[in-house]
Parts: structure tokens; C-alpha cells; sequence
């Protein structure tokens, strides 16, 4: 496996087309105009029979810092960031209110 293609093989090296538009406000025109360019590298993957594109993240980064500055992909970033934050807080939230539900159940047991 040569360099390009481990980069295409390491976790969150890639993302998909979809990603890409929802975590730096592409459009899906301005991903395919890049790809056709050569700006981009895609793979062409499908699931369930829906074809995606799959992109290097470190492309799609520097596309953006080149259309719309260095701040707004930092920006970008972090609001993604804080997206994932978020989704995690409220995760671990419930996971402790069912853990606290079944320490309850357990000390009542205990009490009986």
C-alpha cells in the first residue's frame, strides 16, 4: 500500500460528499466542478445502491480555505466541533440517568 492509498485507508482522512457540503457549506456543484478540475480526489463508493463521493478531507479543507478564507474554515471547524460536543453531552445525559435509575432500583433492592 503506497502513501495515497493509506491516506485513503486512514479514519477520518475521508469523508463523504454529503459531509463535506454539511460541515463547510459546499454546495454539491462546487464539489463536482473541484473534482472535475482535479482540485479534488474522489472515489466513487454506494450503499444500499445510492452512489457518494469519497473525498480527502485534506483537500476539502484546503478548497474551502482557498474560497473562503482561513477564518471561515476555522470557523466552520469549530462549529462542528461544538456540534459533536453537544450530541456527546446529551449522550452521556441520558447514560446517567440510566445509570442513576438503576443504582436506585439496586439500593431499594438492597433495602428490602
Amino acid at each position: 500500500m503506497d502513501d495515497m492509498d493509506s491516506e485513503w485507508a486512514r479514519k477520518g482522512a475521508t469523508l463523504s460528499d454529503k459531509s463535506a457540503r454539511e460541515e463547510f457549506g459546499l454546495t454539491q456543484d462546487e464539489i463536482h466542478r473541484a473534482a472535475q478540475a482535479g482540485i479534488l480526489q474522489y472515489r466513487v463508493a454506494s450503499m444500499h445502491g445510492n452512489p457518494w463521493l469519497r473525498l480527502l478531507r485534506r483537500e476539502v479543507e484546503a478548497l474551502v480555505k482557498k474560497k473562503h478564507g482561513s477564518n471561515y474554515l476555522k470557523d466552520r471547524q469549530m462549529k462542528t466541533e461544538l456540534t459533536r460536543v453537544n450530541r456527546e453531552l446529551k449522550r452521556l445525559k441520558v447514560e446517567v440517568a440510566e445509570l442513576e435509575e438503576r443504582k436506585a432500583m439496586l439500593i431499594a433492592t438492597l433495602g428490602k
